[in-house]
């Protein structure tokens, strides 16, 4: 191979690209970019916090309902029981009359 060959364009960017990676993780291992990695991560975990508060509500919210349902459903059973238990004296005291 000779030097004319060599594909002066392409060990161009490649060492361009070593260089920018180089100055990259300079700049991403800074303090500056350890102080604002670190605010980031405190906003993150306050998000996360109101996030759960919130989940805790609608899970109580929901517990509710559910309680109030069951009642619902507890004091129909009862009703139509009753429905039933009258329904039946009734006939019984229709039969007991002919």
């Amino acid at each position: 191979m000779r030097f004319t060959d060599i594909p002066w364009k392409k060990v161009g960017v490649f060492a361009g690209g070593v260089l920018f990676g180089t100055a990259g993780i300079r700049v991403l291992s800074s303090k500056d970019a350890k102080k604002c990695y670190t605010h980031a991560t405190a906003a993150v975990l306050r998000a996360k916090t109101d996030v759960m508060q919130t989940v805790t509500t609608v899970r109580e919210n929901c517990d509710d309902i559910l309680a109030d349902a069951k009642e619902i459903n507890e004091k129909r059973a009862l009703r139509e029981e009753a429905d039933i238990i009258e329904d039946r004296s009734e006939e019984i005291e229709d039969t007991s009359e002919e």
